[in-house]
């Protein structure tokens, strides 16, 4: 069985006691960054908690999470490793975790998920952060419909299409942007959809978490206003 665990976005308190009872008891973990998620798992290790139900996790025995095995399935080696994986997981219990938030979204895991559900093998969430949603809960922007789009492409012309979708479909447009692009992706939409709310999300959960709301303009006279710009965006625009 392949259990998709949700892992914590910037503050590692957002951890659930499911994931923890799932990490701690499945064969071995899957992870975009096995190095980075290490300190997740010395997190966990000191943490005394109490036990969830057992039907709320997958059966084994319990031991240390510095000595769990870790397999790495990330962009660059998904194709050499996916069957592997596959073949593994229809006899023993891996947990897929990414570097932060849900495995799969904006990230390759959902193949691995797609081979799963070929073979027959089951696949169940272990839910909890998400950028996405956390920045849209606390956005002030509407909520009844979005359009997630993942990391944008680059040019003009793709931002205001992809812009254009969520606009003719009465959606909140919600992405992913880096700091280097941020500047650019904002000018894109200042210029096309002047009209439109913005709300940016930055740092999500840690301890510099910051939203910068305002018609897109202002925004990025705002970001302008800045010494410097570091943390990825999760970036949400209203056309209504």
């Amino acid at each position: 069985m392949l259990y998709i665990v949700a892992t914590p976005i910037g503050n590692m308190g957002d951890i659930t006691l499911r994931a923890v009872e799932a990490l701690k008891q499945c064969d071995f973990i899957i992870a975009e960054n096995p190095g980075y998620s290490r300190r997740l798992l010395e997190y966990i290790d000191q943490l005394q908690l109490p036990r969830p139900p057992a039907a709320d996790a997958p059966p084994g025995q319990e031991e240390s999470l510095r000595s769990k095995p870790v397999v790495q399935f990330a962009e660059f080696n998904e194709q050499q490793v996916v069957k592997e994986l596959t073949r593994r997981l229809a006899k023993q219990n891996g947990c897929l975790i990414t570097d932060a938030g849900t495995p799969g979204i904006s990230d390759p895991g959902f193949r691995l998920v797609r081979e799963c559900a070929k073979e027959n093998i089951a696949v169940t969430p272990v839910p909890g952060a998400n950028a996405a949603i956390a920045a849209l809960s606390a956005s002030g922007l509407p909520t009844d419909r979005f359009m997630f789009l993942g990391f944008l492409q680059k040019t003009a012309a793709k931002t205001v299409e992809a812009m254009q979708a969520a606009a003719d479909a009465e959606a909140t447009a919600v992405f992913y942007e880096s700091p280097e692009r941020i500047f650019k992706t904002m000018g894109y939409i200042a210029n096309a959809f002047p009209m439109s709310q913005v709300a940016l999300a930055r740092e999500l959960t840690k301890v510099h978490e910051e939203f910068i709301r305002g018609s897109a303009g202002e925004v990025l006279e705002k970001l302008k206003e800045k010494p410097s710009i570091k943390g990825e965006f999760t970036v949400l625009v209203s056309f209504k």
